[in-house]
């Protein structure tokens, strides 16, 4: 594995996180919605996150490492639905009441969302400063040639 493949693999890393705190967002300005797009209360949104395969990372000829594969970053896979159920609220005079009285109201637990930005924003960081990091080293390598 080279040094360049760092960026490669950070920069993944960047881009993941960045989808991830653009769902994480999108929960909390719906985390007191009574409708989402469908009609129908907004259901919270998770991302799910997927390794890239690097491929077959061994030398020709090299039995020690030949037939060995490594991950070499992170993708989006997907972004699901949580179908754990709306909180409901008794308000009868409210239109979006049902027969009951109540209304459902999104399933976003702020709390537990705000934790999750936390977590991207800090892999995020950290993200950013691998690949500062590897820039530094490659640059200093260049000057000692000099």
């Amino acid at each position: 594995m080279s040094m360049f493949s760092i960026f490669g693999i950070s920069g993944s890393a960047v881009s993941a996180q960045s989808q991830r705190l653009n769902v994480v967002a999108s929960n909390l300005a719906n985390a007191d919605a009574t409708a989402g797009p469908d009609g129908k209360a907004y259901k919270a949104r998770q991302v799910v996150f997927q390794t890239v395969d690097l491929g077959d990372a061994g030398a020709e000829g090299d039995p020690t490492t030949a037939g060995k594969r490594y991950s070499a970053g992170v993708r989006v896979d997907a972004v699901t639905e949580r179908q754990d159920p709306g909180r409901r609220v008794h308000e009868p005079g409210n239109p979006l009441a049902d027969a009951d009285g109540y209304v459902t109201y999104s399933n976003v637990n702020a709390v537990e969302e705000m934790v999750n930005m936390i977590s991207a924003s800090r892999s995020y960081q950290n993200n950013v400063e691998v690949m500062n990091t590897a820039k530094n080293l490659l640059l200093k390598t260049l000057q000692l040639g000099q």
